[in-house]
């Protein structure tokens, strides 16, 4: 991504292919959201530690700059185009994802996310994933995409993410939590804080008890 000169905006920008539109362009908004995706699958290879994860989500992104200069061209001048996602892509995450789903062996139920700083992430990612693959969903549906594949490889992505952060969780030995559909306020245990905080968090559920 290129860093804009410093001149006055007027809220219109240049698709690939020399097009103009406003800024708030469905096109723009999609592929503005594959590279906030883009950003966080970094955060993530960032942290993890496992060489195998890391080569997988650096490949990921880099067809995501493939996918982004598909989604920033507006007409049919394809030659343009370095690359193009096609169902061989398609069928390495669905490969991926069914070997990272056998290792973990996933309860059906729902989690509360966070268990670890690196699964959290991948939460975050894989949520993002499913926001983009809505948007590209919504450009589908007004005829304004060209290959259908990159809604395929959105949607095996995010599956993909959610088993691998589950894998994180397990290798971390940390067993993820489940909502328990309970109003009443979690972990009442003051045991794990100093005096002072032990005081707030007594405050707290005194507070909520009597609201």
């Amino acid at each position: 991504m290129s860093v804009s000169a410093i001149k006055r905006d007027t809220g219109i920008t240049v698709l690939l292919d020399g097009k103009r539109v406003s800024k708030c362009h469905l096109r723009l908004e999609t592929y503005g959201t594959l590279d906030e995706l883009n950003s966080f699958l970094g955060m993530a290879r960032a942290v993890i530690r496992d060489k195998t994860i890391k080569k997988i989500l650096f490949t990921i992104q880099n067809h995501f700059f493939i996918i982004g200069s598909d989604l920033a061209l507006s007409g049919r001048n394809r030659g343009i185009l370095k690359g193009e996602i096609s169902q061989k892509e398609v069928d390495w995450l669905v490969e991926l994802t069914r070997d990272f789903r056998t290792l973990v062996k996933p309860n059906p139920k729902f989690i509360i996310y966070g268990a670890t700083l690196i699964s959290g992430i991948l939460d975050v990612a894989r949520a993002v994933s499913r926001r983009t693959e809505r948007q590209v969903a919504r450009m589908k549906s007004k005829r304004m995409l060209t290959n259908f594949k990159i809604l395929e490889y959105l949607n095996c992505l995010s599956d993909l993410l959610y088993f691998i952060a589950r894998y994180e969780e397990k290798k971390a030995k940390v067993k993820p939590r489940h909502p328990t559909y309970n109003l009443s306020i979690q972990d009442r245990d003051h045991s794990a804080f100093g005096w002072e905080e032990a005081q707030l968090h007594a405050a707290y559920f005194k507070h909520v008890k009597h609201k």
